[in-house]
């Protein structure tokens, strides 16, 4: 019952994606995003990916840091690569988490510590926005107050905050044989409290320039989006797009966009047309991942025969 279960739950994900996307483009109209998309300058979407590719070797150190094992950056670097491709480029196929931790068990026979270093790796960036948010909520507060809007930023931080505390704090789950190795992984980094702070500051690199790729995108097709309420707007349209109910975030990424940067006065079209901009850049900064992945098939075919 496992592979049908999985056809529709991908299934639903693509009506998800699919609705969201129809409506979204029935509001704008597809001419429009179009339009805007084909003036973009060139120079700023060579650097939202060139940002992007920095912020996968960025993100290829921090993993280094919660790994307990001794990694060649090179290698890092790749499965990053690769990982970013299959969630970008291959869509509701394999979740670019899951495959980083089937190459890295592959080289150690360590599952549980594989599975955990990936997941702290993307706890320890979801902990980075959260802060960034936080921290420039108060002064970006009034491009939005009165509205419900305001409210969202909190409920996801305090949500964040509770979930934490009942899978650290009361380690829910750890008498399960398999959550027992992950508890036991993240118990030893109680006594790395240095590397937490090395991991955090990192990811706070990483959501920065990121924020700071989709402010070169949102200049580059002519939409002028201050840059306070992005260190807001971004890590809301992270953590929604993050939920699994869609096809790599798309129709959700896109709605989060027109509804947020309405309250800038950017048009739904302007908006739209950033989301997808975004989306590109990413996509094309993630093709390098194909190439690896190709790669590393072949080495192991050579490995087997």
């Amino acid at each position: 019952m496992a592979r049908p279960n999985k056809i529709i739950i991908l299934f639903a994900k693509v009506l998800v994606s699919g609705g969201l996307l129809y409506a979204v483009i029935s509001k704008t109209g597809l001419g429009k995003v179009f339009s805007a998309l084909k003036e973009i300058n060139v120079f700023s979407f060579l650097l939202a990916v060139l940002i992007y590719i920095c912020a996968i070797y960025i993100s290829a150190i921090r993993w280094r840091l919660l790994l307990h094992d001794r990694f060649e950056m090179r290698r890092l670097f790749s499965l990053y690569f690769i990982g970013s491709f299959f969630n970008h480029l291959l869509p509701g196929m394999i979740g670019g988490d899951a495959v980083k931790a089937y190459y890295l068990y592959r080289d150690t026979r360590k599952g549980a510590s594989a599975i955990a270093s990936v997941f702290m790796d993307r706890y320890v960036g979801f902990s980075a926005l959260m802060l960034l948010g936080v921290l420039a909520f108060p002064f970006g507060f009034g491009y939005f107050k009165g509205s419900y809007i305001e409210w969202i930023l909190p409920l996801m931080v305090l949500s964040f905050v509770a979930g934490s505390f009942f899978v650290f704090g009361l380690r829910v789950g750890r008498r399960l044989k398999f959550l027992s190795g992950l508890y036991d992984y993240f118990a030893l980094y109680r006594e790395k409290k240095a590397v937490l702070v090395e991991t955090l500051v990192l990811s706070l690199i990483i959501q920065t320039i990121i924020i700071f790729a989709v402010y070169a995108l949102s200049r580059g097709l002519g939409v002028k989006v201050p840059l306070l309420p992005l260190f807001i707007f971004i890590p809301v349209i992270s953590t929604i797009a993050a939920i699994p109910i869609s096809i790599a975030g798309i129709g959700v990424r896109e709605a989060s966009f027109v509804l947020l940067f309405g309250f800038l006065g950017i048009s739904p079209a302007e908006a739209t047309a950033v989301s997808f901009a975004w989306y590109l850049s990413v996509a094309a900064g993630s093709l390098p991942g194909l190439v690896e992945y190709l790669r590393y098939n072949r080495a192991a075919g050579e490995a087997g025969g």
